[in-house]
């Protein structure tokens, strides 16, 4: 559910992004803290939460992983940006190992490389740009998978709403900072799309964290890959984008990898241990 609504979400910041520029991921930031404030109301829960520094660290690296990601799109060919974000799922796996002593079997990489040679089979790559933006690429999906692993290891501590609050209020300090050096002043029914991608990006990171917090982080990161396949179709049922025989090849070996991965879960024993960093 949340790779369906970040999908819908690129779609309504596409639509902005001409006119209001990078203040786009700042009125999102704005908007989700404000719809955050509204859920938690009524509720006996503390915003600024229990581990503060884990909170933090989890919004900066967020905010980090979402500016790299548009800095890098502005400057590269856009499928070459998309296929370089989803490195994001693999740096996340492997992220893992090392910070929540999960555990990867073997075969679960065979389903992380079928699932990104889908990828690369629709979107291709054209590396004929600067080298400092494939780094800055490498860096968004690298802070992605960051961010998702100190997501998990709050899940005994913070409440959903809290840790996806704590990265708005960091993403808004950043974003404010931002504009003040590149404001574009959004027009007409700009403002209607930015409150649009702001509801969006809330739902789908409320979902992202509570399935990070129910399930190993490993297992939830390939499912990631899924977001190819929703962006096809919106872009077929929106922008009237044309479906070629390799587009369907590439959705036939993302949603192999995916299915493969979800079925060699279920079949496994549990393989997590964590330490979950405080």
């Amino acid at each position: 559910m949340s790779r369906l609504f970040f999908c819908a979400d690129e779609h309504f910041r596409q639509a902005t992004f001409a006119s209001s520029g990078d203040g786009s991921c700042l009125f999102r930031c704005v908007v989700s803290a404000i719809v955050c404030l509204i859920s938690l109301r009524g509720l006996n829960v503390n915003l600024l939460g229990n581990n503060r520094l884990l909170l933090f660290l989890r919004g900066a690296s967020g905010t980090t992983a979402l500016f790299c990601f548009f800095l890098t799109i502005q400057n590269v060919p856009l499928a070459s940006g998309v296929t370089l974000s989803y490195i994001s799922p693999i740096f996340t796996a492997i992220l893992a190992i090392f910070l929540l002593n999960e555990r990867v079997g073997a075969y679960q990489w065979v389903f992380y490389a079928i699932s990104f040679a889908g990828v690369f089979v629709i979107k291709g790559f054209d590396a004929n740009f600067p080298t400092i933006y494939f780094v800055t690429g490498l860096s968004a999906a690298f802070f992605s998978g960051v961010a998702y692993n100190l997501v998990r290891s709050l899940k005994e501590s913070e409440h959903p709403l809290v840790i996806v609050f704590q990265f708005q209020v960091v993403g808004i300090i950043a974003g404010f900072i931002y504009v003040l050096f590149d404001w574009k002043m959004p027009q007409g029914n700009d403002w209607l799309y930015l409150a649009g991608t702001g509801l969006l990006t809330q739902i789908g990171q409320v979902y992202l964290t509570k399935a990070l917090q129910a399930e190993a982080v490993g297992q939830v990161s390939i499912i990631n890959y899924t977001g190819v396949i929703y962006a096809i179709f919106f872009g077929w049922l929106i922008f009237g984008e044309t479906l070629t025989f390799q587009i369907f090849i590439g959705i036939s070996l993302v949603i192999g990898g995916v299915i493969l991965s979800i079925v060699y879960n279920k079949r496994q024993p549990v393989l997590v241990e964590e330490d979950t960093l405080g």
